[in-house]
């Protein structure tokens, strides 16, 4: 039973991953961060092939490895949250935009303080 819940759980975080590749605003990595996790619990085939995988493997493996993200990482993610601080201005306005500015700021600078 455990390990069908895990295996769920990886797929549900593969299900997410692929959402936030085509939307700008979601992320991916970390959601197959937990999906790479969860399939180390359920299905060992699964993680290997996630882990190797061209564009994801890399920056699973180095936060695995060296708890690292990757300078263009930094850059895309700090500019896609700056891009949805701007949007939630532009449509919500205030106060709305003092919740996206404060996940930039401690979401932003976390990932910024994390080694390259």
């Amino acid at each position: 039973m455990k390990r069908q819940l895990y295996l769920a759980g990886g797929l549900t975080c593969i299900a997410l991953g692929a959402i936030g590749a085509v939307l700008p605003i979601m992320p991916t990595v970390p959601f197959l961060l937990l999906a790479a996790f969860f399939f180390a619990r359920s299905n060992p085939e699964w993680e290997r092939r996630l882990l190797d995988h061209p564009r994801y493997g890399p920056p699973l493996r180095n936060w695995r490895e060296r708890r690292a993200i990757g300078r263009p990482a930094k850059v895309a993610a700090v500019t896609a949250m700056t891009a949805g601080a701007v949007v939630t201005w532009v449509t919500l306005g205030h106060p709305w935009v003092w919740v996206s500015l404060g996940i930039l700021v401690i979401c932003g600078g976390w990932i910024l303080t994390r080694n390259e």
